[in-house]
């Protein structure tokens, strides 16, 4: 088995651009977050997380990067299916996996059991997810942006 770790963060748009939040695979109530694909720090994480866990590079080298990338437009949910289809085309499946959102908004406690079900269903196996906010330091505790940290165990196929 093999672990990775990722990382994601994105600046909340403002209330005029209409974009809706999408995190963890769910719509969520508030401004959305800047970004060529919905945006969603906790799917994005868990995406680098697994392939770094398989040793298949990042969630740039998948998808690319900018309004013309292959994530562009597209959903944390959808995004996350596409990762676990190339790990299994490389031999590798998902074990376990575990995400911390940085923010102050959206509350996760309300919605964690639906957002924990979501990001297990994309991937296929157990995802935890739990939140925590940083007193009101950097950007994320300024509310200016949220970010959010994965962890992934992969292993061999068969």
């Amino acid at each position: 088995m093999r672990i990775g770790q990722g990382f994601d963060a994105h600046r909340f748009a403002s209330h005029d651009a209409g974009k809706p939040l999408w995190l963890a695979c769910l719509r969520w109530d508030g401004d959305g977050i800047e970004g060529d694909s919905d945006g969603d720090v906790a799917a994005h994480a868990l995406i680098d997380a697994l392939l770094s866990a398989a040793g298949l590079g990042d969630i740039g080298m998948l998808f690319g990067v900018g309004s013309d990338s292959a994530g562009a437009g597209k959903h944390g949910d959808e995004m996350l299916r596409a990762t676990v289809a190339y790990l299994r085309a490389h031999g590798m499946r998902p074990v376990s996996a575990s995400v911390v959102v940085v923010a102050n908004r959206p509350k996760i406690g309300k919605r964690r059991d639906e957002a924990q079900q979501a990001l297990s269903h994309a991937i296929g196996c157990e995802v935890s997810l739990t939140a925590t906010t940083t007193d009101g330091m950097g950007f994320t505790g300024s509310g200016e942006g949220i970010a959010a940290i994965a962890s992934a165990l992969v292993e061999p196929i068969g």
